[in-house]
Parts: structure tokens; C-alpha cells; sequence
């Protein structure tokens, strides 16, 4: 590490939030969390944080990051969950663009100048043209509010570089999993699977489980996350893997890694639910000198392991 910084991580008690702020912290950066734990949980932030409890879209957070004399914002605070974002759409816009608003508005306000976003990468494109994953060139078509809500966030945050200077890395994510994801939610298969077999219920599988998504592991997205925090460099990448894996293939792998036997419950498919999702990462692999991503198979095997170890406890 070059140097370093006074961090804020807004959403930083749920779960990609949290490991952003670990990975912060063991690189020596000092680091506050703000989360209104509305979906996050007070226990998953680092102890050594300062956690502040807020919900961005009510409070001005200006004082506090001149308090904090906060240098860099990673901001993954967020309503994800994109079927309540179709059921409730003007909730989703509340916490997602204008929670950001006022937090662009509090970093220009206070003079912070370096802010990453925590994008969407399927939700922003629609079905991928061509059969081949989508790069960062790819015509942004969403068919929910959460998508649109990601796409209007990364058109403010062109206005703030463009109009105040703001630095502004965009990390446009596929479909991340991981040790420490909620496996109660609607959001996040991999986990959801997990928490239903280790607590004696059959995973559902929606439509004919035909349907791929490109899954990323969390430590994927945290590497990424700590060499930019380190380099003065703008732009928009996206995170995932550039591989499809079905819905089908995602269940055979998490049951033989739990040892789990029986079939799945098949259950509708909801309406404007997307076919395929697949990103092209080649280039933050390139831009920030990257490893390879984690194989999904091995990815798995850590998270299965996660999910043991909380359902023993």
C-alpha cells in the first residue's frame, strides 16, 4: 500500500459491505461505516471501524465526513433486491438515487474528491447481444426499477466528475456471492440454496433452471476494490467472470458440496425475469493488474464451509 486514508464505506454492515471494510482495514486504512441496518447487521461490521447508524437518504452526512476528514467513499449502501424494486419502485428510487444524491451532495459539500459506486453489471444490460458477455461498451437496457435506478446513480455521478471534479470509479458487479451473504432474502441463489438445505428445506428452482447468471466471489470484488482505492484513476469496469453458469448447474454444485440428495422444488418463473447474464472483466483484470477470478467450484467450497460453520452455531 502507497499511503494511507480515512475511508467511508456506506452499507458496510452488509455483506459486500462488510468485506470491503475488513479489506480496508488490514490494509491500514482508518475506516467509518454508515448503515441503517435495515437489511445489514451491526455484528458484520469490523470492530475496529467506527460504525455510524444513518440511512443516507434522510441525514446529512456532510459533518461527519469533515469530522472524519474521510478521503474516499465506497459507497455499496443499497436496496438490492430487484423483485421488491419492481413490487415497490418508488421505495426503490428513495433508497437508491436519492440516498445517493445527498451523499454526492455531502462529498462535494465537504471536499471529498474519490468516490467508487457499487454498480450492477446484468441488471444494467438486459440480455447480453451477440451470445458473448458483455463489456462496458454494451447498451445499458434495464427492465427493472433497480437497474434503472443503478444507471440514473452512474449518470449523477458523470455530472459530479464532469461539473465538480469528482473522482468516480464505477464497479459494475455481476452476481456475487460468498461467505457472510443473507440466505433468508430474495437476493443471492448461492446462499439462498445453502441456508435451504442446512435448515431442512428444498431449495425452489424457478422456471426450468435453463436461466445463467456469471457468478463472482466477494474476495474478487474486494482485491479490485483495495487497488483502486490506491491508484487516482477514473472509469467504469465491470466485475464478473465473463462465464455462464445455469441456475440447474449453480444447485447440482452447491448440493454436492453439501451432500445433498434430493431434487429441487420447481416453482413459476416470474414475469420479465432475464434469460441470460454475463459481464466481460477483462478489463479491470488489465487496469488493476488483477489475479485470475476465483473458480466458481472453489468459490462454493468457501462458502459452503461459511454456511456449516453458522448453521452449527
Amino acid at each position: 500500500m502507497l499511503y494511507s486514508m480515512n475511508i467511508l464505506v456506506t452499507g458496510g454492515a452488509g455483506f459486500i459491505g462488510s468485506h470491503m471494510a475488513r479489506r480496508h482495514l488490514d490494509d491500514g486504512h482508518r475506516v467509518v461505516v454508515v448503515d441503517d441496518l435495515s437489511a445489514g447487521r451491526p455484528e458484520k461490521v469490523p470492530e475496529d471501524a467506527r460504525f455510524v447508524r444513518a440511512d443516507i437518504a434522510e441525514v446529512d452526512l456532510e459533518p461527519l465526513l469533515r469530522e472524519e476528514k474521510i478521503a474516499f467513499v465506497s459507497h455499496h449502501a443499497a436496496q438490492i433486491d430487484l423483485r421488491h424494486s419492481v413490487a415497490d419502485p418508488l421505495h426503490d428510487a428513495r433508497a437508491n438515487i436519492l440516498g445517493s444524491l445527498r451523499l454526492f451532495e455531502a462529498c462535494r459539500r465537504a471536499g471529498v474528491r474519490r468516490v467508487l459506486f457499487a454498480s450492477t453489471g446484468g441488471a444494467l444490460y438486459g440480455e447480453p447481444e451477440g451470445g458473448r458477455p458483455a463489456p462496458e461498451t454494451h447498451p445499458t437496457n434495464p427492465v427493472s426499477p433497480y437497474g434503472c435506478a443503478k444507471l440514473s446513480i452512474e449518470k449523477y455521478l458523470h455530472y459530479y466528475s464532469e461539473i465538480h471534479g469528482l473522482q468516480t470509479q464505477v464497479f459494475r458487479y455481476a452476481n456475487v456471492y460468498g461467505p457472510g451473504q443473507n440466505g433468508t432474502g430474495e437476493a443471492g441463489v448461492v446462499a439462498i440454496f445453502c441456508e435451504a438445505i442446512l435448515h431442512g428445506r428444498r431449495p425452489k428452482i424457478r422456471g426450468d433452471g435453463g436461466q445463467t447468471r456469471d457468478y463472482v466471489f466477494v474476495g474478487d470484488l474486494v482485491e479490485a476494490a483495495a487497488r483502486a482505492a490506491t491508484v487516482q484513476k477514473s472509469g467504469t469496469w465491470n466485475l464478473g467472470t465473463g462465464i455462464e453458469t445455469s441456475v440447474n448447474r449453480l444447485f447440482d454444485l452447491i448440493a454436492k458440496e453439501l451432500s445433498y440428495g434430493d431434487p429441487p422444488e420447481r416453482v413459476p418463473l416470474p414475469p420479465g425475469e432475464q434469460r441470460r447474464s454475463v459481464l466481460d472483466g477483462s478489463a479491470v483484470r488489465r487496469d488493476f493488474a488483477l489475479p485470475s477470478w476465483t473458480p466458481l467450484e472453489k468459490g462454493l467450497e468457501a462458502t459452503a464451509d461459511y454456511f456449516r460453520r453458522i448453521a452449527r452455531s
